[in-house]
């Protein structure tokens, strides 16, 4: 079949083999006959013989190396995949000649317009590296360059590499650090736990501890030498309150989110950074999550109760409050098992050992054997760590000592006198009782523990310890060797102590030894006999010979296996080994002083003195336009570059993360960006940071905003526009023009040439918005208004079509209201918010909410306002203007905006009053975060066609006929997002289209009816995860009747 002429039969023969592969089986000796289909044109081939060729491009080097050049030749392929898959296949030819083909395989690929491609050249790094070490300077150089992309594609395999070549090289990570951790929460699963790990690392480097604890001892006795005043001024210093890094802070913050993921590596990676970075009082939240882990498979709980195990050690309260879910199931494994019972020794305290104790009696009885001995050690643990309950929990090990099962009776035997040695003399009784199960206990070890027992306690017992000597003269030849070794003890203490009665049967013993195979015990019966039976070769030892047998024995300590783990980073392979492993880096202490926070800030001053200032004419701009293409597309990389570098707020590294990635796929757009659009814009947003640090108050940012909003209302009247548009119908169109390339191309014209034609239905619009631009206010720092140069990036990322894409009314506004404060917990206020679905008057990017607030008391309320806001990383609020009072019974809506960064983040913010405030968050469902839009059904194809591969996501939906009318899917799917209608030719597929709020990016929906009661429901958008949220949640109401 591979050798068929038709592109059909060689397919499904590449299919099989694929198949083969999958399933484990030896394909090897195909090799040369797929190999020469490498050249193949049909694309789907050319996929499998490379999938083919990766797997065993090893084994075949000889073969392999024949199409090298075809692989180069590939290199170049407009298709990404293929790109990839021959990078993929070259850097698995491990043969040293071809180390520069691929080195410069990688460092082209490294710059290749795909993220896709950078991937896997950044998985090709760790492969070449590992083939000859000696070309990690010039891989740390692609390294470097790859640590600043922008794709959280490339992300993960690039630190991955990081980690792989050069982990000691952490001042490649400080440029980037803000950068990663902002990305962090949209890269993919296992990247997120390498990059987790390598911050982990980066952290306990760079930043101080925020343990401080442990430091009043020794300034207390350093102060106990000095003046009142030097001590005065001591303890001052030591009351100061540790002020954490932003850049330490922003690491934690930015993590937490991740607890939630539905990996469990993830989760475990995210639990043991707050266990090594964060402060001890914020360690408690990751205690839910591990346990919430216990319900997975039982590989995974076996590595998370490990870790547990290791945690409850040093802090038990936080797992306390979940002591139930450590309780033994009979379905657990052995080893489940062991590890839960270490956990509930671990938790045991005063308060809660009478139900541990009950429980472990249930686990007694239990038919695992080996589960059952280690309860047993866990109850004798318990007896010692807890000084109450030792006489309880001896009395039932001493009950225990009739049980049938002789396996619990042994362990108990050996509990028992690692107790007995903490208080002997009080413990007769329980001696006596344990002698008389010598005749029927046949375990060795618990044998043994009896015959130490009563060596030890030989003085307290006289007329017994002669007797069991006499017994076990009898048996010794038979005996194990361990029993064996603790009958020459006992006959050497009763020689000592009683060898007017034991003399004879001690000397019979030893003679017994003197002859037995193992050599151990011929030597103890030499050592003992010399040291006991005094002559004239006995040396001075003799007369300490009492002293040596019958000294005091220090009681044994019953300590955790875990105790010992904690010096060994949580989570990794050393750890559950409990020895270091093969490439484990180990966590540095805390430095004494923080190194320079500054070396993470990116520099921007010097690309800074290239842009033209805000204030220049649009004659100056249109200079500009004289230069080339490529000369433009040129500047607008750079400005991307440069206001990418800013990395203080978390939006702008998601938007700059979106720009960069479709840039890939998308580069023509950047040839119509306008120089001028670029200058003026990222001069503004400069400018606006330069003043904003110099208030250093985030309060006064509602300040700021209200004085821009009446400048802007000012500058509205005089035609020199701002950024921030009262009416709805021009913002809505003013929206448009930010995320249509068309639109954006037409402002360039506008900007050049007034008489150019631009598209007839929108002239007044583009006319009123070209002065938008140049007018922008500079003192007024506004970053919630006026529009970043990524934002504009983006917008001209979606489309290359000649159509345009505006924002349209609302098809649908749901009434659903959501509590945002009980009248139970806000003392007599209530407050519910809804989204009306409006464009929002306080910004571009924000979210509009309404919110209504009802005083349920007879009094008077005053003073209503919000207080502290408590964001993430880059989400901005506008909030409502203080209101003076509300009478009883009254009611007030007023409205907010808040510009969630296209995601579905909590915002948490204070709502206060005069006397009190109340913490509250707002989440927005995933359709709210939508404005709707209307474009042609040929504008939708042609856009779809560009969101594909990675941009698309879908899924089969089954519900009855009657719930597949065209008015039934439209209203479900306008009740869940805020989506326009576009108009569909085809009677069986049913198209929506809207764009995301903060970064225009297009959501297309389109449910496509197929036969009997299946339709499919697909979404391309290049937001991913919004995407992916968004078919969640429409998927169960489509499907539902």
């Amino acid at each position: 079949m591979l050798e068929s002429n038709k592109d059909s039969a060689k397919l499904d023969a590449m299919k099989r083999i694929v198949g083969m592969i999958a399933k484990g089986k030896n394909a090897s000796e195909l090799f040369p006959a797929v190999v020469k289909n490498v050249a193949s044109k049909n694309i789907e081939i050319k996929k499998l013989v490379y999938v083919y060729l990766v797997r065993y491009a090893e084994e075949q080097q000889d073969l392999a190396l024949l199409s090298i050049s075809t692989f180069q030749r590939a290199l170049k392929d407009p298709n990404q995949l293929i790109r990839a898959s021959a990078l993929r296949v070259l850097s698995s030819i491990r043969v040293p000649i071809i180390v520069p083909i691929m080195m410069l395989a990688i460092k082209e690929a490294s710059a290749d317009l795909s993220p896709y491609v950078r991937k896997n050249a950044a998985h090709a790094i760790q492969k070449l590296y590992s083939l000859d070490p000696e070309q990690k300077e010039m891989l740390i150089e692609v390294i470097e360059k790859l640590l600043k992309d922008k794709s959280t594609l490339v992300a993960g395999s690039v630190v991955m590499a990081f980690e792989e070549v050069c982990p000691d090289r952490i001042d490649l990570i400080h440029k980037n650090y803000r950068k990663l951790c902002n990305l962090l929460v949209d890269v993919e699963e296992w990247g997120q736990v390498v990059i987790i790990h390598m911050l982990t690392r980066y952290a306990r480097t760079q930043f101080v501890s925020p343990w401080k604890e442990d430091d009043g001892l020794e300034d207390n006795e350093k102060n106990f030498y000095e003046s009142d005043d030097e001590q005065k001024e001591k303890t001052d210093q030591r009351k100061k309150p540790y002020t954490m890094d932003p850049d330490h802070r922003l690491l934690i913050r930015n993590t937490k989110p991740l607890l939630q993921s539905r990996n469990a590596a993830v989760v475990m990676a995210v639990a043991q950074l707050y266990w090594h970075i964060s402060p001890k009082s914020e360690v408690g939240i990751i205690s839910k999550s591990l346990v919430r882990l216990l319900r997975s498979n039982r590989e995974v709980q076996y590595i998370v109760l490990q870790n547990i195990a290791t945690m409850s050690i040093q802090r038990k309260g936080m797992f306390e409050p979940y002591l139930k879910s450590f309780y033994v199931r009979s379905t657990d494994p052995t080893m489940i098992k062991t590890l839960k019972l270490e956990i509930l020794t671990n938790l045991a305290n005063e308060a809660n050992i009478s139900t541990l104790l009950r429980e472990f009696q249930t686990y007694v009885k239990s038919q695992d054997k080996q589960f059952a001995a280690a309860t047993i050690q866990t109850i004798g643990r318990c007896a010692t760590n807890i000084s109450e309950v030792t006489d309880t929990c001896l009395n039932g090990l001493v009950c225990l000592l009739s049980n049938r099962d002789e396996i619990v009776v042994a362990e108990s035997v050996v509990v028992i006198k690692k107790l007995l040695q903490m208080q002997p003399a009080q413990h007769g009784e329980i001696i006596k009782h344990m002698a008389k199960l010598l005749d029927s206990i046949t375990v060795p070890v618990a044998r043994a523990s009896i015959l130490w027992l009563i060596g030890e306690n030989c003085e307290r017992v006289p007329k017994i310890a002669p007797d069991v000597l006499r017994k076990m003269a009898k048996s010794f030849t038979s005996e194990d060797d361990l029993v064996k070794l603790q009958i020459l003890n006992l006959g050497a203490k009763l020689y000592l102590t009683n060898s007017r009665q034991t003399k004879l049967l001690t000397q019979y013993i030893l003679n017994l030894g003197k002859y037995d195979q193992n050599y151990d015990i011929r030597d103890r019966t030499r050592f003992i006999r010399q040291l006991i039976v005094p002559n004239e070769k006995s040396g001075a030892l003799s007369k300490y010979a009492k002293k040596i047998f019958l000294a005091q024995k220090p009681a044994p300590l019953l300590e955790s296996p875990f105790k010992d783990r904690d010096h060994f980073q949580l989570g990794t392979l050393s750890h559950t080994l409990n020895t270091k492993a093969n490439g484990y880096l180990e966590l540095s202490n805390w430095p004494e002083v923080a190194p320079d926070p500054s070396v993470r800030n990116v520099e921007i001053i010097e690309l800074a003195k290239e842009w033209t200032p805000a204030g220049k004419t649009k004659k100056d701009n249109a200079a500009k336009k004289f230069y080339s293409e490529s000369e433009e597309e040129e500047d607008s990389s750079d400005s991307s570059s440069d206001s990418e570098s800013e990395s203080e707020s978390a939006s702008g590294e998601q938007d700059e993360e979106g720009g960069s990635s479709d840039d890939s796929s998308e580069d023509s757009s950047s040839e119509h960006r306008s120089d001028s659009e670029s200058a003026s814009e990222v001069g503004d947003k400069r400018t606006a940071k330069r003043n904003s640090k110099s208030n250093g108050k985030s309060d006064s940012e509602d300040g700021e905003k209200e004085n821009e909003k009446s400048k802007t209302s000012d500058s509205f009247s005089a035609d020199s526009g701002s950024e921030e548009e009262s009416s709805s119908g021009s913002e809505s169109e003013s929206e448009s023009e930010f995320e249509s390339r068309k639109v954006a191309k037409e402002k360039e014209k506008n900007k050049t040439k007034q008489d150019r034609n631009p598209l007839t239905k929108d002239v007044s619009l583009l006319d009123l918005d070209d002065f938008n631009p140049v007018s922008t206010p500079v003192a007024f720092p506004t970053p919630a208004l006026s529009p970043s140069l990524i934002a504009d990036l983006e917008g001209l990322n979606l489309s290359t079509s000649s159509s345009v894409i505006s924002v349209n009314t609302p098809v649908f506004v749901p009434v659903k209201t959501h509590v945002l404060l009980h009248r139970m917990s806000g003392r007599g206020l209530a407050a519910h918010y809804f989204f009306p679905r409006q464009p929002c008057i306080f910004g571009d990017k924000m979210v509009s909410i309404q919110i209504t607030l009802n005083n349920t008391t007879d009094r008077k309320i005053e003073n209503i306002h919000i207080g502290g806001k408590k964001l993430p990383m880059g989400m901005q609020m506008h909030v409502f203007n203080p209101i003076e009072s509300l009478e009883p019974e009254g009611s007030i809506t007023v409205s907010v905006g808040i510009d969630f960064c296209d995601s579905t983040q909590t915002a948490s913010f204070q709502l206060c009053t005069k006397d009190d405030c109340f913490n509250v968050n707002i989440q927005p469902p995933v359709g709210e975060l939508l404005l709707p839009v209307t474009m042609s059904e040929k504008d939708f194809k042609k856009e779809q066609g560009m969101l594909t591969g990675m941009n698309e996501t879908s899924t089969v939906i089954i519900a009855a006929p009657q719930n597949f009318t065209p008015s039934v899917i439209l209203q479900k799917v306008v009740n869940v997002a805020n989506v326009g209608v576009v108009p569909s030719g085809q009677d069986n597929i049913h198209r929506f289209a809207a764009k995301t709020v903060h970064s225009g990016s297009l959501m297309l929906v389109t449910v496509e009816l197929k036969e009997g009661s299946t339709a499919q429901l697909i979404i391309n958008t290049e937001r991913t995860v919004i995407g992916s949220v968004l078919l969640r949640e429409l998927k169960p109401v489509l499907s539902q009747g």
